[in-house]
Protein backbone atom coordinates (compact mmCIF):
# COMPACT_ATOMS: atom_id res chain seq x y z
CA UNK A 1 0.00 0.00 0.00
CA UNK A 2 1.41 3.37 -1.07
CA UNK A 3 0.13 6.50 0.65
CA UNK A 4 0.82 10.17 0.04
CA UNK A 5 -0.14 11.93 3.25
CA UNK A 6 0.63 15.56 2.27
CA UNK A 7 0.68 16.86 5.88
CA UNK A 8 -3.00 16.04 6.35
CA UNK A 9 -4.31 15.68 9.91
CA UNK A 10 -5.14 12.58 11.92
CA UNK A 11 -5.53 11.78 15.62
CA UNK A 12 -4.25 9.47 18.34
CA UNK A 13 -7.46 8.04 19.81
CA UNK A 14 -8.74 9.07 23.22
CA UNK A 15 -11.41 11.76 23.69
CA UNK A 16 -12.87 13.24 26.90
CA UNK A 17 -16.43 12.87 25.63
CA UNK A 18 -19.19 10.63 27.00
CA UNK A 19 -21.00 10.26 23.67
CA UNK A 20 -19.40 8.11 20.96
CA UNK A 21 -21.58 9.58 18.24
CA UNK A 22 -20.55 13.12 19.13
CA UNK A 23 -16.85 12.22 19.30
CA UNK A 24 -17.00 10.33 16.00
CA UNK A 25 -18.65 13.30 14.29
CA UNK A 26 -15.78 15.49 15.47
CA UNK A 27 -13.32 13.01 13.99
CA UNK A 28 -15.10 13.15 10.64
CA UNK A 29 -15.30 16.95 10.77
CA UNK A 30 -11.65 17.66 11.57
CA UNK A 31 -9.83 14.62 10.16
CA UNK A 32 -12.06 13.27 7.36
CA UNK A 33 -9.15 12.12 5.20
CA UNK A 34 -7.68 9.86 7.91
CA UNK A 35 -10.45 9.20 10.45
CA UNK A 36 -10.04 6.85 13.40
CA UNK A 37 -12.27 5.20 15.96
CA UNK A 38 -12.47 6.94 19.30
CA UNK A 39 -11.69 5.62 22.77
CA UNK A 40 -13.55 7.23 25.65
CA UNK A 41 -11.67 6.39 28.89
CA UNK A 42 -14.56 7.66 31.01
CA UNK A 43 -15.94 4.16 30.35
CA UNK A 44 -13.93 1.46 32.20
CA UNK A 45 -14.25 -0.99 29.30
CA UNK A 46 -12.47 1.45 26.99
CA UNK A 47 -9.42 1.99 29.18
CA UNK A 48 -6.08 0.77 27.90
CA UNK A 49 -5.69 -2.47 29.84
CA UNK A 50 -9.31 -3.56 29.79
CA UNK A 51 -9.88 -2.96 26.10
CA UNK A 52 -6.56 -4.46 25.01
CA UNK A 53 -6.78 -7.62 27.12
CA UNK A 54 -10.43 -8.53 26.49
CA UNK A 55 -10.82 -12.34 26.22
CA UNK A 56 -7.06 -12.84 26.39
CA UNK A 57 -6.07 -16.28 27.78
CA UNK A 58 -5.10 -16.04 31.43
CA UNK A 59 -6.56 -12.56 31.95
CA UNK A 60 -9.29 -11.94 34.49
CA UNK A 61 -11.05 -8.83 35.80
CA UNK A 62 -11.27 -7.79 39.44
CA UNK A 63 -13.45 -4.71 39.70
CA UNK A 64 -12.33 -2.71 36.68
CA UNK A 65 -8.73 -3.94 36.81
CA UNK A 66 -7.44 -6.82 34.62
CA UNK A 67 -4.77 -9.17 35.96
CA UNK A 68 -3.24 -12.39 34.62
CA UNK A 69 -3.00 -15.80 36.22
CA UNK A 70 -1.29 -18.58 34.26
CA UNK A 71 -1.89 -20.99 37.16
CA UNK A 72 -5.65 -20.68 36.84
CA UNK A 73 -7.36 -23.99 35.90
CA UNK A 74 -9.00 -22.36 32.86
CA UNK A 75 -5.72 -21.05 31.43
CA UNK A 76 -4.48 -24.10 29.56
CA UNK A 77 -7.71 -24.68 27.62
CA UNK A 78 -8.05 -20.98 26.80
CA UNK A 79 -4.45 -20.96 25.59
CA UNK A 80 -5.04 -23.95 23.30
CA UNK A 81 -8.15 -22.35 21.80
CA UNK A 82 -6.30 -19.07 21.29
CA UNK A 83 -3.41 -20.65 19.39
CA UNK A 84 -5.79 -22.72 17.29
CA UNK A 85 -7.57 -19.50 16.25
CA UNK A 86 -4.26 -17.76 15.61
CA UNK A 87 -3.00 -20.54 13.32
CA UNK A 88 -6.30 -20.72 11.43
CA UNK A 89 -6.29 -16.96 10.85
CA UNK A 90 -2.66 -16.82 9.77
CA UNK A 91 -3.24 -19.70 7.37
CA UNK A 92 -6.31 -17.98 5.92
CA UNK A 93 -8.74 -20.62 7.16
CA UNK A 94 -10.78 -18.39 9.45
CA UNK A 95 -11.86 -14.77 9.79
CA UNK A 96 -12.10 -12.84 13.02
CA UNK A 97 -15.54 -11.22 12.76
CA UNK A 98 -17.34 -13.48 15.24
CA UNK A 99 -14.29 -14.58 17.22
CA UNK A 100 -13.21 -13.68 20.75
CA UNK A 101 -10.80 -11.17 19.20
CA UNK A 102 -13.67 -9.06 17.84
CA UNK A 103 -14.69 -6.09 19.96
CA UNK A 104 -17.64 -6.69 22.23
CA UNK A 105 -20.47 -4.19 22.46
CA UNK A 106 -18.85 -2.88 25.67
CA UNK A 107 -15.31 -2.37 24.40
CA UNK A 108 -16.01 -1.51 20.75
CA UNK A 109 -18.51 1.36 20.88
CA UNK A 110 -16.11 3.79 19.25
CA UNK A 111 -15.08 1.24 16.66
CA UNK A 112 -18.63 0.40 15.64
CA UNK A 113 -19.59 4.08 15.69
CA UNK A 114 -16.96 4.82 13.03
CA UNK A 115 -17.92 1.80 10.92
CA UNK A 116 -21.54 2.97 10.93
CA UNK A 117 -20.76 6.63 10.28
CA UNK A 118 -18.34 6.48 7.33
CA UNK A 119 -20.75 5.02 4.74
CA UNK A 120 -23.28 7.75 5.61
CA UNK A 121 -20.81 10.58 5.16
CA UNK A 122 -19.43 12.21 2.03
CA UNK A 123 -15.76 12.67 2.87
CA UNK A 124 -12.50 12.62 0.93
CA UNK A 125 -11.33 9.43 2.61
CA UNK A 126 -7.68 8.44 2.07
CA UNK A 127 -7.36 5.68 4.67
CA UNK A 128 -9.02 4.54 7.90
CA UNK A 129 -6.84 4.52 11.01
CA UNK A 130 -7.16 1.93 13.74
CA UNK A 131 -5.03 1.30 16.81
CA UNK A 132 -3.97 -1.46 19.15
CA UNK A 133 -2.08 -1.26 22.40
CA UNK A 134 1.51 -2.17 21.63
CA UNK A 135 2.94 -5.38 23.09
CA UNK A 136 5.60 -3.75 25.27
CA UNK A 137 3.13 -1.32 26.82
CA UNK A 138 0.60 -4.05 27.56
CA UNK A 139 3.20 -6.54 28.82
CA UNK A 140 4.66 -4.00 31.26
CA UNK A 141 1.27 -2.74 32.49
CA UNK A 142 -0.52 -6.08 32.93
CA UNK A 143 0.39 -7.73 36.24
CA UNK A 144 -0.43 -10.87 38.20
CA UNK A 145 -1.77 -10.88 41.74
CA UNK A 146 1.80 -10.62 43.07
CA UNK A 147 2.45 -7.46 41.08
CA UNK A 148 4.79 -9.08 38.56
CA UNK A 149 4.54 -7.84 34.98
CA UNK A 150 3.57 -10.12 32.08
CA UNK A 151 6.78 -9.23 30.24
CA UNK A 152 8.68 -11.64 32.49
CA UNK A 153 6.40 -14.60 31.72
CA UNK A 154 7.22 -16.07 28.26
CA UNK A 155 3.77 -17.62 27.86
CA UNK A 156 2.00 -14.31 28.46
CA UNK A 157 4.52 -12.31 26.42
CA UNK A 158 3.89 -14.50 23.37
CA UNK A 159 0.11 -14.38 23.86
CA UNK A 160 0.26 -10.58 24.07
CA UNK A 161 2.24 -10.33 20.82
CA UNK A 162 -0.12 -12.64 18.95
CA UNK A 163 -3.21 -11.06 20.48
CA UNK A 164 -2.05 -7.62 19.24
CA UNK A 165 -1.47 -9.19 15.83
CA UNK A 166 -4.99 -10.61 15.67
CA UNK A 167 -6.59 -7.39 16.94
CA UNK A 168 -4.80 -5.50 14.17
CA UNK A 169 -5.93 -8.01 11.53
CA UNK A 170 -9.50 -7.90 12.84
CA UNK A 171 -9.64 -4.13 12.36
CA UNK A 172 -8.20 -4.42 8.85
CA UNK A 173 -10.83 -7.04 7.97
CA UNK A 174 -13.65 -4.81 9.17
CA UNK A 175 -12.31 -1.59 7.64
CA UNK A 176 -11.73 -3.27 4.28
CA UNK A 177 -15.48 -3.84 4.05
CA UNK A 178 -15.91 -0.09 3.52
CA UNK A 179 -12.51 1.11 2.27
CA UNK A 180 -9.44 -0.53 0.78
CA UNK A 181 -6.72 1.41 2.63
CA UNK A 182 -6.02 0.97 6.33
CA UNK A 183 -3.43 2.21 8.82
CA UNK A 184 -2.95 0.45 12.16
CA UNK A 185 -1.00 2.21 14.90
CA UNK A 186 0.71 0.31 17.69
CA UNK A 187 0.32 2.65 20.66
CA UNK A 188 3.46 2.25 22.75
CA UNK A 189 3.55 4.90 25.50
CA UNK A 190 5.29 2.30 27.68
CA UNK A 191 8.43 2.53 25.54
CA UNK A 192 9.25 5.72 27.42
CA UNK A 193 10.26 3.37 30.23
CA UNK A 194 12.49 1.13 28.12
CA UNK A 195 15.97 0.89 29.61
CA UNK A 196 14.89 1.82 33.13
CA UNK A 197 16.13 -0.09 36.17
CA UNK A 198 12.67 -1.59 36.68
CA UNK A 199 12.94 -3.48 33.38
CA UNK A 200 16.29 -5.18 33.79
CA UNK A 201 16.72 -8.09 31.41
CA UNK A 202 14.38 -6.78 28.70
CA UNK A 203 16.43 -6.49 25.54
CA UNK A 204 16.06 -4.14 22.59
CA UNK A 205 16.16 -7.15 20.27
CA UNK A 206 13.25 -8.79 22.08
CA UNK A 207 11.04 -5.73 21.67
CA UNK A 208 12.10 -5.14 18.07
CA UNK A 209 11.27 -8.75 17.18
CA UNK A 210 7.81 -8.45 18.74
CA UNK A 211 7.00 -5.20 16.94
CA UNK A 212 8.32 -6.59 13.66
CA UNK A 213 6.16 -9.71 13.98
CA UNK A 214 3.03 -7.58 14.28
CA UNK A 215 4.07 -5.12 11.56
CA UNK A 216 4.81 -7.97 9.14
CA UNK A 217 1.31 -9.35 9.72
CA UNK A 218 -0.20 -5.90 9.04
CA UNK A 219 1.85 -5.63 5.84
CA UNK A 220 0.62 -9.07 4.76
CA UNK A 221 -2.86 -7.51 4.48
CA UNK A 222 -1.54 -4.61 2.39
CA UNK A 223 -2.05 -2.14 5.24
CA UNK A 224 0.36 0.36 6.77
CA UNK A 225 1.73 0.14 10.31
CA UNK A 226 2.54 3.02 12.62
CA UNK A 227 4.13 3.21 16.06
CA UNK A 228 3.11 5.98 18.45
CA UNK A 229 5.29 6.95 21.42
CA UNK A 230 4.20 10.06 23.31
CA UNK A 231 7.45 10.62 25.22
CA UNK A 232 11.15 10.02 24.70
CA UNK A 233 12.56 6.57 24.01
CA UNK A 234 15.44 4.82 22.28
CA UNK A 235 14.39 5.88 18.78
CA UNK A 236 16.87 3.53 17.15
CA UNK A 237 14.60 0.71 18.37
CA UNK A 238 11.70 2.10 16.32
CA UNK A 239 13.87 2.72 13.27
CA UNK A 240 15.12 -0.88 13.38
CA UNK A 241 11.59 -2.16 12.66
CA UNK A 242 9.86 -2.12 9.24
CA UNK A 243 7.35 0.46 10.50
CA UNK A 244 5.79 2.82 7.94
CA UNK A 245 4.77 5.70 10.21
CA UNK A 246 6.58 7.13 13.23
CA UNK A 247 4.19 9.07 15.47
CA UNK A 248 5.72 11.15 18.27
CA UNK A 249 5.29 14.23 20.44
CA UNK A 250 7.22 16.68 18.27
CA UNK A 251 6.15 19.60 20.45
CA UNK A 252 8.16 18.33 23.42
CA UNK A 253 10.58 15.73 22.09
CA UNK A 254 11.81 16.73 18.64
CA UNK A 255 15.15 17.66 20.21
CA UNK A 256 15.47 14.04 21.37
CA UNK A 257 14.46 12.50 18.06
CA UNK A 258 16.84 14.66 16.01
CA UNK A 259 19.75 13.09 17.92
CA UNK A 260 19.00 10.13 15.61
CA UNK A 261 19.19 12.38 12.54
CA UNK A 262 20.87 9.86 10.24
CA UNK A 263 18.29 7.17 11.05
CA UNK A 264 15.45 9.68 10.66
CA UNK A 265 16.67 10.72 7.23
CA UNK A 266 17.14 7.09 6.15
CA UNK A 267 13.59 6.40 7.30
CA UNK A 268 12.23 9.23 5.17
CA UNK A 269 14.34 8.23 2.18
CA UNK A 270 12.80 4.76 2.22
CA UNK A 271 9.34 6.31 2.12
CA UNK A 272 8.60 6.45 5.84
CA UNK A 273 5.98 8.88 7.14
CA UNK A 274 6.35 11.15 10.16
CA UNK A 275 3.24 11.90 12.23
CA UNK A 276 4.18 15.18 13.87
CA UNK A 277 2.49 15.54 17.26
CA UNK A 278 2.85 19.30 17.09
CA UNK A 279 -0.36 20.23 18.98
CA UNK A 280 0.30 19.90 22.73
CA UNK A 281 -2.38 17.94 24.58
CA UNK A 282 -0.54 16.94 27.75
CA UNK A 283 -0.41 20.46 29.22
CA UNK A 284 -3.62 22.47 29.21
CA UNK A 285 -1.90 25.80 29.86
CA UNK A 286 0.46 25.36 26.91
CA UNK A 287 -2.42 24.28 24.67
CA UNK A 288 -4.32 27.44 25.61
CA UNK A 289 -1.52 29.81 24.58
CA UNK A 290 -0.51 28.24 21.26
CA UNK A 291 -1.95 29.33 17.91
CA UNK A 292 -1.93 27.92 14.41
CA UNK A 293 0.85 30.33 13.46
CA UNK A 294 3.10 29.61 16.46
CA UNK A 295 2.76 25.87 15.92
CA UNK A 296 3.38 26.23 12.18
CA UNK A 297 6.56 28.20 12.91
CA UNK A 298 7.67 25.54 15.38
CA UNK A 299 7.14 22.82 12.76
CA UNK A 300 9.06 24.72 10.07
CA UNK A 301 11.96 25.25 12.48
CA UNK A 302 12.02 21.51 13.11
CA UNK A 303 12.01 20.37 9.50
CA UNK A 304 14.87 22.76 8.68
CA UNK A 305 17.07 20.48 10.79
CA UNK A 306 16.45 17.55 8.42
CA UNK A 307 18.64 17.41 5.32
CA UNK A 308 15.86 16.69 2.86
CA UNK A 309 13.78 18.99 0.64
CA UNK A 310 10.80 20.52 2.45
CA UNK A 311 8.44 19.23 -0.23
CA UNK A 312 9.49 15.62 0.39
CA UNK A 313 9.05 15.99 4.14
CA UNK A 314 5.63 17.56 3.63
CA UNK A 315 4.51 14.76 1.29
CA UNK A 316 5.55 12.21 3.93
CA UNK A 317 3.99 13.89 6.95
CA UNK A 318 0.83 13.73 9.02
CA UNK A 319 -0.12 16.40 11.56
CA UNK A 320 -1.51 15.21 14.89
CA UNK A 321 -2.00 16.13 18.52
CA UNK A 322 1.00 15.15 20.63
CA UNK A 323 -1.02 12.42 22.35
CA UNK A 324 -4.59 11.41 23.04
CA UNK A 325 -7.05 13.97 24.38
CA UNK A 326 -8.67 11.92 27.14
CA UNK A 327 -7.34 14.17 29.92
CA UNK A 328 -8.61 17.40 28.38
CA UNK A 329 -12.03 18.95 28.79
CA UNK A 330 -14.44 18.68 25.87
CA UNK A 331 -13.83 22.36 25.04
CA UNK A 332 -10.06 21.91 25.17
CA UNK A 333 -10.25 18.85 22.92
CA UNK A 334 -12.18 20.83 20.30
CA UNK A 335 -9.49 23.51 20.43
CA UNK A 336 -6.84 20.82 19.91
CA UNK A 337 -8.79 19.54 16.90
CA UNK A 338 -9.08 23.04 15.46
CA UNK A 339 -5.34 23.61 15.88
CA UNK A 340 -4.50 20.25 14.33
CA UNK A 341 -6.56 20.92 11.22
CA UNK A 342 -5.42 24.53 11.12
CA UNK A 343 -1.70 23.73 11.26
CA UNK A 344 -2.20 21.09 8.56
CA UNK A 345 -3.96 23.61 6.31
CA UNK A 346 -1.25 26.22 6.96
CA UNK A 347 1.48 23.77 5.93
CA UNK A 348 -0.37 22.67 2.82
CA UNK A 349 -1.12 26.20 1.64
CA UNK A 350 2.53 27.20 1.75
Amino acid sequence: MKLKTDALPTLIGSFPHKDHFEATNLVLKYTPEFPLWVQLPCYPYERLLTQASENMPGVFIKGNDPFFDIEHPLFEQAQLEFYALYLDVMEGKKRLHNSKIAFSKETGKGFFSLLNAIPKTEIDLKAIKGQVTGPFTLATALKNTEGKIAMYFPQMWDIIIKSATLRALYQIEEFNKIHSDTIIFLDEPGLAGFGSSTLIGVSKEEITAALTEIIDAIHSKDALAGIHVCANTDWSLIFSTPVDILSFDSYEFFDKLILYKDLLEEFLKRGGIIAWGIVPTLNKDILAKETIETLYEKWTDQIKQINLPEEIIKEQSLITPSCGMGLLSVEESVRALQLTRGVSARIREN
